[in-house]
């Protein structure tokens, strides 16, 4: 069958999108058509997608369904971003993928200030990933049972968690709520430089098996949204979810002033009003100016799950005026990374990771010192902006389409 041929059987319904790779000779044959296909459908013209580097005969392996070619978004460097944390130290130049101009050169003033006060503190408070099935029972009495059966046998049911891999680690079941006749379990595994979420899934599968074999429970789905995946939640806040970060910074009198053009009592009092009261009266989880600009940019110049956006934009900034010095904070309990695996396989996010000394096993908490570095880093600049009422001249000069 001939592309036109395939192409006029989409076009009249006989043909489904996915079948397409079983007509042709390459993927790349039914990439073209595909495309072709669609800008027939919608009547575009699509010749930018259909400019790329990727290798789609492996990401249509690992990464995509139904491809029809690639976005490009533009990466610009942030940097040198001097780091002491315990697996980042030293001077790093951080990509990131944004179409919002002044953010680079906002987190780049941040960058400058940073240095000049001897480098931002990072650390992991926490590392682990969750996954909190929905199962059901008869009753509350025996929802009660299956919460105290996973208690008394964790020591079991780690080793079964276990054995479907090489690198998870299960590290408890905890919280474990009841509400009614059905039983959250949270469980909480290690995961190393992976991001972790088909590893839990598929060993938290292998748990919910056994318990079907010594209980009269059944799980009603292998995701009950306590997990939380993808979401914003007050749990992961409380109990930390992928990566959970701090950095912390003492920027001087003279510095706070050359740098950021303000002073540590302005930024004090915007952090107040704004992160903090302002946050508060509009029932936000995220008592912070905009850590989802940072953490965005920085997942798509390195391949991770756009989605956990929503997960990494929580976490509180706090400043103090220390005699004058500014003692600057942020706080994210919520970071899943990776720095194996996923999206991070892609060319181009190999090469962001490459940039800063991260990509393949080993690498993933050291990426999570790094990330927190920068959202300190355009926090920061940002809220100098604030206190210096430079918000609007930045962007009129920087961002002007």
């Amino acid at each position: 069958m001939d592309k036109t041929e395939i192409i006029n059987k989409l076009l009249n319904g006989e043909l489904k999108l996915y079948q397409i790779e079983n007509l042709t000779d390459s993927i790349d044959e039914a990439i073209d058509i595909r495309r072709e296909f669609i800008e027939k459908y919608t009547n575009t013209n699509l010749e930018n997608m259909s400019n790329y580097t990727l290798d789609m005969d492996n990401v249509f392996k690992k990464n995509i369904e139904n491809p029809i070619g690639a976005v490009q978004i533009p990466v610009g460097v942030a940097g040198p971003l001097l780091i002491n944390g315990n697996e980042a130290n030293g001077e790093f130049y951080v990509p990131l993928a944004t179409s919002e101009g002044a953010l680079v050169a906002s987190i780049n003033r941040g960058c400058s200030a940073i240095r000049a006060s001897g480098g931002v503190n990072a650390h992991i408070i926490h590392d682990q990933m969750t996954r909190a099935p929905a199962i059901k029972t008869k009753s509350s009495t025996e929802a009660l049972k299956v919460k105290a059966w996973f208690e008394d046998n964790f020591s079991e049911l780690k080793e079964i968690a276990e054995s479907t891999t090489s690198h998870g680690k299960l590290l408890k079941i905890d919280p474990i709520f009841v509400a009614g006749s059905y039983v959250y379990p949270r469980f909480v595994y290690s995961t190393g430089d992976s991001m972790g979420m088909n590893m839990v899934t598929i060993a938290t599968e292998k748990i919910l098996n056994k318990m079907s074999e010594e209980t009269n429970a059944i799980h009603i789905a292998l995701s009950g949204n306590v997990c939380v995946d993808k979401k914003p939640a007050s749990i992961n806040v409380i109990e930390g979810r992928g990566k959970s970060l701090v950095a912390d910074i003492i920027i001087p009198e003279e510095i706070v002033e050359k740098k950021l053009k303000t002073t540590a009592d302005a930024i004090v009092e915007v952090n107040t009003a704004k992160n903090l009261i302002g946050s508060a009266m509009a029932g936000s989880m995220a008592y912070n100016a905009h850590y989802a600009n940072m953490i965005a940019a920085i997942f798509l110049a390195t391949g991770q799950d756009a989605a956990h956006v929503s997960e990494g934009s929580l976490g509180i900034t706090t400043a103090e005026n220390r005699d004058g010095d500014l003692y600057f904070s942020v706080n994210m309990p919520d970071v899943p990374i990776a720095t194996v695996g996923g999206g991070t396989s892609l060319a181009t996010a190999s090469e962001g990771l490459n940039i800063l000394g991260v990509k393949g096993n080993g690498g993933a908490r050291k990426f999570g010192e790094i990330i927190i570095s920068t959202v300190l880093a355009g926090e920061l600049s940002l809220m100098g902006a604030l206190a210096a009422g430079h918000l609007a001249r930045a962007h009129q000069q920087l961002a002007r389409g």
